[in-house]
């Protein structure tokens, strides 16, 4: 039984200087076009219920009132939610209109791209918001009572000092979300922080300076009541991310839109990114699956460890044995005596999960994994 969707709209106001996901420049596109497409694919979904729903981007909030409404009534229409609903939006794109389409349509949780609160690292991310749209945002949300919201922030950012970590610290205790997200800055291929960081120009934190900046987010958000539950999230009791540990529990979901993938029945499927072309596969073929990869037994049980142990309480040893009918020890024994040794892994109250130790080196863990 599947019962989690994404929904992908690849359409931003402005590209940020770090991003490489699917996402175009919305000015010109043929959003309605894209949205004829999405729908149809939405509504050839079998489920009618979906116990969580994430839409993301790009830019949701990018669409228009008109927009937004005219997707989220196809949805609200097709499926039940019985948990969470949550929408990505930008600050300065918030406005009380999309907020009450939002809210009017069942959305109960909204993921906030913050980023940072220092107004001059958001000029060298590339972000469309300042310091004053994080605020006004948030305001709007509360007014109306869709209180339940994640701050998604980044950290080792070019420039960035400890004490830009202690005034996100700061604005937290202030704001209280009931959720945060802490990513790392990553520099991929393809992005202008890439260029720039080849060219010299530009400088992140070394491994060492990056992983003190971690452990002190780690145990500052703890003793404020956010204690850590995956890799780079934290939340308040009753809060975590019903949608996102579909995807560390390696349960099936459905993925619409351009780029977006799903895990439907052992197979993962892959839609078609460019928007042009996913609009015209859909119109000529029905279908904007550009690639399906069935999976076998081994490459489940590799998923099942790595995508698990991002979670702090890591991966149930009797979940493991039960979903494949083989003893965890049997088919990764040797595995797990060796990075426990190392320090990497522990098991602790039926759980395999990682230290403190292997969560600074997480994937050379998750790599012993592959079969």
């Amino acid at each position: 039984m599947v019962e989690s969707l994404y929904i992908h709209i690849p359409f931003c106001n402005r590209i940020c200087t770090y991003c490489d996901f699917n996402k175009v420049l919305i000015k010109n596109q043929p959003v309605d076009d894209y949205l004829d497409a999405l729908i149809r694919e939405i509504e050839m979904i079998g489920e009618d219920c979906m116990k969580t729903i994430f839409v993301g981007g790009g830019t949701p909030t990018a669409l228009t009132e008109a927009q937004l409404a005219r997707l989220l009534e196809v949805v609200t229409g097709k499926f039940t939610v019985t948990d969470e609903f949550t929408f990505e939006a930008n600050p300065d794109e918030l406005t009380p209109g999309k907020l009450d389409v939002l809210k009017s349509y069942g959305v109960n949780r909204i993921s906030l791209g913050v980023q940072t609160f220092n107004e001059d690292l958001l000029k060298v991310l590339g972000r469309s918001h300042g310091y004053d749209d994080i605020f006004n945002a948030i305001n709007h949300m509360e007014k109306i009572g869709l209180d339940n919201y994640s701050l998604d922030l980044m950290y080792n950012l070019p420039g960035e000092t400890m004490e830009d970590i202690e005034d996100s610290l700061r604005h937290i205790e202030r704001l209280k979300p009931k959720h945060i997200s802490w990513y790392s800055l990553i520099i991929e291929p393809h992005t202008v922080f890439y260029n720039q960081i080849r060219k010299g120009r530009m400088q992140v934190d070394d491994d060492s300076a990056e992983g003190e900046k971690y452990f002190h987010i780690i145990e500052a958000l703890a003793e404020r009541g956010y204690p850590q539950y995956e890799i780079s999230n934290f939340s308040t009791p009753q809060y975590e991310s019903a949608h996102n540990k579909t995807y560390w529990l390696n349960a099936p979901y459905y993925g619409t839109g351009a780029g977006s993938h799903g895990y439907v029945g052992g197979t993962r499927y892959y839609n078609i990114k460019p928007v042009n072309h996913y609009i015209q596969s859909m119109k000529e073929t029905g279908s904007v699956v550009k690639e399906t990869l069935p999976l076998d037994e081994k490459a489940q049980m590799e998923e099942e460890m790595f995508l698990g142990l991002r979670m702090n309480r890591g991966v149930e040893i009797a979940r493991f044995d039960r979903k494949f009918s083989r003893p965890m020890g049997d088919v990764y024994g040797s595995v797990l005596e060796q990075e426990i040794g190392k320090g990497h892994l522990q098991e602790r109250d039926g759980f395999i999960s990682l230290t403190e130790k292997g969560r600074l080196v997480g994937n050379t863990v998750f790599m012993e994994f592959l079969l």
